[in-house]
């Protein structure tokens, strides 16, 4: 952009980054103050509002972001008016989002006022987010970690034995379906994801390019999962094939009705762990779930095992040195005698 051979951008979207306020991204913080002085629109999603925390830009403004991390952001900048229980706050030409899921809605607004009502109220028909609409509230239930949060904070905490599920992708695959399968169970912990294709990248459906890992490298996986497929007839024949090559279970990940995009990912989830494990991920993800029919699921039995044996484990740690002094004991009392 700086060379001319792109253009200027109307609009930054600013995500989470891994240090968002640490001197390895002082060159984007310095070059988003410097699109924002220029007049583009700033558009901060989820943690992205602790990039433009670093930056300054939101000094004296009011701002959101994760609910996990408003308590926290209050502290370390307190001259930005955090504020919760809001889908997005729009604060002059800087808007900033709640969760990742949040993203879709703040978009939209900045779109209605690039391009007006009509078009963000098509293409919000397209996005399929719950209970959207231009004159919707952005007002959402303040959360934060409760007791139903426990099988996920588990699920993290206790990582062993996770099955691994690839995610198939391939040429012309929808964004958020690609989005929504790697968010539900990113945030749930319940497996490790791995991204597979036919060759090193996939271009989806409006022009992305993907990195993959291609089907001939793919390590050993426990199921394929095909995001952008309502069903078995929907999936990919290439990624079909490669699952019956290995023998492995294929499922499209879509709910009931061949619902996709989050909708589907998380239906999904559910069915495939339990419902407790969906709700709490959409909750991280602060995607709204009232609409939803979730299957009750399974029981999950991966972590109390593992709970089980971590605590035999413990009992026999603390119990060997006593189990060693009785066996001393008893030896020289056998030499004694």
């Amino acid at each position: 952009m700086d060379t001319g051979r792109a253009r200027q951008p109307d609009v930054v979207v600013v995500p989470a980054v891994g240090a968002p306020e640490g001197t390895e991204e002082a060159a984007m913080r310095e070059w988003i103050v410097e699109q924002s002085r220029r007049g583009a629109r700033i558009l901060g999603v989820c943690s992205g509002s602790m990039v433009l925390a670093g930056t300054g830009l939101l000094n004296g403004h009011k701002a959101t972001s994760h609910w996990s991390r408003l308590s926290s952001l209050k502290q370390s900048h307190p001259e930005v008016q955090w504020m919760g229980g809001l889908r997005f706050v729009q604060d002059g030409m800087i808007t900033t989002t709640a969760g990742v899921t949040s993203g879709i809605p703040g978009a939209l607004k900045v779109m209605e006022d690039l391009a007006g009502a009509a078009e963000a109220e098509r293409v919000g028909r397209l996005m399929n987010y719950p209970d959207w609409s231009v004159t919707a509230t952005a007002q959402i239930p303040v959360q934060s970690f409760a007791a139903s949060d426990i099988p996920i904070g588990l699920n993290a905490l206790i990582p062993w034995l996770r099955p691994t599920i690839g995610v198939g992708l391939f040429n012309g695959v929808g964004e958020i379906d690609v989005a929504s399968a790697f968010e539900v169970y990113n945030m749930s912990f319940a497996a490790r994801t791995v991204a597979v294709g036919a060759t090193d990248t996939v271009t989806t459906k409006h022009g992305l390019i993907l990195l993959t890992v291609p089907e001939h490298q793919a390590p050993p996986v426990d199921r394929l999962i095909a995001p952008g497929a309502a069903g078995d007839q929907d999936i990919d024949p290439q990624l079909s094939d490669w699952a019956a090559s290995r023998n492995m279970p294929i499922d499209a990940i879509a709910g009931a009705g061949g619902v996709l995009g989050f909708d589907g990912a998380i239906e999904y989830l559910a069915r495939h762990t339990d419902r407790t494990t969906a709700e709490s991920a959409a909750k991280m993800i602060d995607y709204p779930t009232a609409h939803l029919n979730l299957p009750a699921g399974g029981t999950p039995v991966r972590v109390p095992v593992l709970l089980a044996l971590g605590l035999l484990l413990a009992i026999l740690t603390g119990s060997l040195p006593a189990i060693i002094r009785t066996a001393i004991r008893r030896r020289a009392a056998g030499k004694m005698t």
